[in-house]
This record gives structure tokens, C-alpha cells and sequence, in this order.
């Protein structure tokens, strides 16, 4: 039981980090490039980091949703 409680507390910083990154949209442009390779392939390349998230920006500027400003 000891050992199982001090893996649980060693996993728990990665977890959190984890949670936190994933809910600030953190590995959005990672989860865009999976999807890409499972859906599209080698029909046309990705965009850019740059460019996934220049357009993230204005599709959330277009299209506010639940933002608050």
C-alpha cells in the first residue's frame, strides 16, 4: 500500500502539468498534428506551428464563444 501511495504522489506533478497544459490549449498544435496524419495523411502538409496558432488566434477572435472579453 506504502509503495502504491508514493507512485501515485510521484505521478501527480505530471498529471497536473499534464491537466494544466492540456486545459490552456497548451498541446492543441500536437493534437492538430495527429489528426492531420490520421485523417489527411500525405495528401498536403500540416500548417506551421506559427501558422496553426495565427490562425487559432483569429478564428477565436472571429468567433469568441464563451470568452469573456
Amino acid at each position: 500500500m506504502a509503495e502504491t501511495l508514493l507512485q501515485t504522489l510521484k505521478r501527480a506533478p505530471g498529471a497536473i502539468a499534464w491537466y494544466v497544459q492540456d486545459l490552456m490549449g497548451d498541446n492543441s498544435y500536437q493534437r492538430y498534428l495527429e489528426h492531420h496524419r490520421s485523417n489527411h495523411g500525405e495528401e498536403h502538409q500540416p500548417l506551421s506551428e506559427r501558422a496553426f496558432w495565427r490562425q487559432r488566434m483569429d478564428d477565436q477572435d472571429r468567433n469568441p464563444g464563451a470568452r469573456c472579453c
